[in-house]
């Protein structure tokens, strides 16, 4: 992780930046938070080899007080094995997505599973809430709250869409091809555990 020292730095100056436009109403302290957040676009894109305009579109496009971004996932069960949807490129992950900004976490996981996996679910415990860069490769330019969520199949069917292209389930032993940036082994395993544990209690990082 010392080898990313620097994306530490980069986020930190972007967010005080962020902050600092959002609060201050001196002219000349607005030009400095500006020159401020232009530098940690510049050490993201010396690092990374992203064009400049790109990481400012991706890293510097938000005003107000900067908070982490929310992902839901869902772990949805049958006979023991567990849901995942597969992606454009060929890999798997459990169902979910960001949190949409006028949405609960909750109505926001029902609807990813719809839309990905074609299924009506009812939301039945939470399983854990992860901060991503601790546990998925590879580390982000902004912070991710990861919440997973248990849930059961209440109807539906899966049907291709423009997100996903097939939904299968898949026991702990025969997981295929992750999209690890999105859902690891180990996330698969620990909402396993949780399924099988009436007293589970929310691990929260």
């Amino acid at each position: 992780m010392e080898d990313k020292k620097w994306l530490e730095w980069a986020v930190e100056l972007q967010a005080i930046a962020q902050s600092g436009l959002h609060y201050t109403k001196d002219c000349f302290d607005q030009e400095r938070f500006e020159r401020i957040r232009e530098i940690s676009a510049e050490i993201i894109s010396r690092q990374s080899e992203i064009p400049v305009e790109k990481v400012k579109d991706l890293f510097c496009c938000e005003s107000g007080y900067q908070t982490p971004k929310i992902d839901s996932r869902a772990a949805i069960f049958k006979n023991n094995m567990i849901l995942l949807v597969k992606e454009a490129d060929g890999k798997w992950s459990l169902p979910g997505g960001w949190v949409d900004v006028n949405l609960s976490v909750k109505e926001n996981m029902i609807k990813e599973v719809k839309e990905e996996a074609g299924l009506d679910v009812e939301v039945e415990k939470v399983i854990a809430v992860q901060d991503r860069e601790k546990h998925n490769l590879p580390i982000y330019a902004y912070k991710i709250c990861k919440i997973f969520i248990q849930c059961s199949v209440i109807g539906g069917s899966f049907k291709a869409n423009n997100e996903t292209t097939d939904s299968r389930y898949f026991s702990l032993e025969e997981l295929p091809p992750l999209a690890t940036e999105k859902s690891t082994a180990e996330q698969i395993k620990m909402c396993f555990q949780a399924f099988s544990d009436q007293d589970w209690k929310t691990i929260l990082d």
